[in-house]
């Protein structure tokens, strides 16, 4: 049975998302969805062209643009304002895992705010986070990037 607590939190995820991304790469296109809820950010991720049956890193950027599109070297590091050692950066989200090529991902996360990832990015790397590499999981090079606005 679901509890109270996440009745709401599915029922905000049916109006409009608070901010969204285009995720954009090499033959990769997706969407992210941000949602502020009491509870912390309901963040949806639905992406398509991805290398298929393996998981990847997702991370939120500090920078705010996804250029150059070979590299996105633009995005920056990992969203990360409390200088946390990896996994723990605010940015660090759990890895995507592509069926087939697409990934469809959510997840509740209280370690930011709408409002402090408004105009940061979200980037898909190559590889899984191994959730212990300093600084940043040795995920890989970075494959899709998009601006949240």
């Amino acid at each position: 049975m679901i509890n109270f607590e996440t009745m709401q939190i599915l029922n905000k995820t049916r109006s409009e998302p608070d901010l969204t991304a285009k995720i954009k790469g090499n033959k990769i296109e997706g969407n992210a969805y941000f949602w502020g809820t009491k509870y912390g950010v309901v963040c949806l991720f639905d992406v398509y062209g991805l290398p298929t049956n393996k998981f990847l890193g997702l991370h939120i950027h500090e920078g705010g643009s996804c250029s150059p599109p070979d590299t996105f070297a633009d995005a920056g590091s990992h969203y990360n304002p409390n200088k946390a050692e990896h996994p723990n950066h605010a940015g660090d989200l759990p890895p995507l895992y592509s069926n087939q090529g697409h990934a469809l991902s959510a997840v509740l996360i209280d370690k930011f705010t709408v409002h402090e990832i408004v105009g940061r990015t979200v980037v898909i790397h190559s590889q899984r986070d191994d959730f212990s590499s300093q600084p940043a999981g040795d995920s890989g090079v970075r494959i899709a990037c998009g601006v949240i606005k």
